[in-house]
């Protein structure tokens, strides 16, 4: 049994559609974050690690799609 897959034929892809749904994400999600932690246990602010983590991650997103853009060559 064989099966085939064209990985050729794809969806076009929009860098900036990906970047505004990361950080709309990242916005929604973060006060839900914060509002978990802060209806649980408060004796130590976990969320200050994945909150400043994300941020780098959503920065360095935003730096590939704007700044440092990749001409495709075909």
């Amino acid at each position: 049994m064989s099966q085939q897959t064209n990985w050729e034929t794809s969806a076009p892809v929009n860098p900036q559609k990906g970047f505004r749904i990361h950080l709309l994400v990242f916005f929604l999600t973060t006060p839900a974050i914060w509002l978990v932690w802060y209806l649980t246990d408060r004796t130590y602010p976990w969320p200050l690690w994945s909150t400043p983590a994300w941020a780098i991650g959503v920065l360095f997103h935003y730096l590939g799609v704007f700044v440092f853009k990749n001409s495709k060559k075909n």
